[in-house]
């Protein structure tokens, strides 16, 4: 037994000066901000501004907390989920309501639109269930799930669409999985998170590469062949509520209950840039970049949108859209084209930006 022991403590101390090691050599290689760099390289101080960004159409017909929101990828529909117990699908550029899918539960907390085809749509919420519609089916069949996915023993805080048959979720019970739409089996469980998983991300260039969020003020890289967590990622002091892949996928962004956004990249292994300033207070419940990758958007619990420029000092780069919501801004997403900003908030109402 003593000799286990021994061999046990020896294991620990290697680990802790490896870390050591690891800390040395990223310290080291640690010799400017992203700021200085790009100055440098000749790059433009100027604070990029969002282009005459303007509210375009705002979207009316929940009766309830608008709590999720997610682009098709036409770039014109949207499906939103709300405590009234609705699923609506809309023309964002009509406001037409193109469907209205009636929910076992109203406790609904995420959504998601398949990209491909764009005939499914998913939610889950505080039931536990990952719940799959197919909008292609006449709107009596709509009613009712195609298919609902139960292994989490907690509530589902977020889902994407990996692809047609495919769809990852995170769950209150700390893990996240990776499914099979039409069997229903649990393909993946990723469970290295120590608190809630509140959000995941699907890489644009990788789809085996996603990205969770957690209240363990943790995010983490998952490779869902492996099924391992492959990097992890710390800075937050408070719940990581959202989290976004930068366009090239090689660095995303989260959102924190600490009041800052900031920017990782996976290549570096480290934290690049943090957005955030003493005037604002409030936690964060989401993130989206801009098509090009320079603006980070970010949804404040004081009803606001701000989007920051990410090559710019982090604590003055920030600028409000004008126009704010009445209530908490619960969702936004930038759509597919990359023309058009959608946000949905406690007010009960989205809105279009462009």
């Amino acid at each position: 037994m003593s000799d286990v022991r021994s061999r046990i403590d020896a294991a620990k101390l290697k680990v802790a000066s490896l870390k050591a090691q690891i800390d040395d050599v990223r310290s080291e290689k640690n010799d400017k901000t992203m700021v200085s760099f790009v100055s440098g390289k000749g790059e433009s101080k100027e604070i990029r501004r969002p282009p005459s960004t303007k509210l375009c159409r705002t979207l009316k017909g929940h009766f309830g907390k608008v709590y999720a929101m997610d682009w098709a990828g036409d770039s014109q529909n949207l499906v939103s989920a709300s405590q009234d117990g609705k699923l609506i699908v809309w023309n964002a550029f009509t406001t037409n309501k193109v469907h209205a899918i009636p929910l076992r539960s109203s406790w609904v907390m995420t959504c998601a639109f398949e990209k491909g085809k764009g005939n499914l749509v998913a939610c889950g919420g505080l039931d536990n269930l990952c719940s799959i519609y197919n909008i292609s089916q006449a709107p009596q069949q709509q009613a009712r799930a195609q298919k609902e996915l139960a292994a989490h023993d907690g509530y589902v805080s977020c889902c994407k669409f990996v692809d047609e048959g495919h769809v990852a979720t995170s769950s209150g019970d700390s893990t996240c999985i990776y499914w099979d739409i039409e069997t229903g089996e649990v393909l993946r469980t990723f469970k290295d998170h120590t608190g809630d998983v509140m959000s995941l991300a699907i890489n644009p260039t990788n789809p085996d590469i996603f990205v969770s969020g957690s209240v363990d003020s943790t995010t983490r890289i998952w490779d869902i062949r492996s099924g391992k967590n492959v990097q992890t990622h710390t800075g937050h002091e408070c719940d990581i509520n959202s989290v976004s892949f930068f366009p090239d996928g090689h660095a995303f962004g989260t959102g924190s209950d600490d009041s800052t956004c900031r920017l990782f990249d996976m290549r570096c292994y480290g934290e690049v840039n943090k957005f955030g300033n003493d005037k604002i207070i409030c936690g964060i419940t989401s993130v989206a970049f801009s098509k090009s990758g320079r603006l980070l958007f970010a949804g404040y619990d004081d009803f606001n949108v701000h989007a920051w420029d990410i090559l710019s000092n982090g604590k003055n780069s920030a600028f409000q859209l004008p126009q704010p919501h009445d209530n908490k801004v619960s969702c936004l997403s930038v759509n597919p084209l990359g023309d058009a900003l959608a946000t949905g908030s406690w007010d009960t109402f989205l809105k279009i930006w462009a």
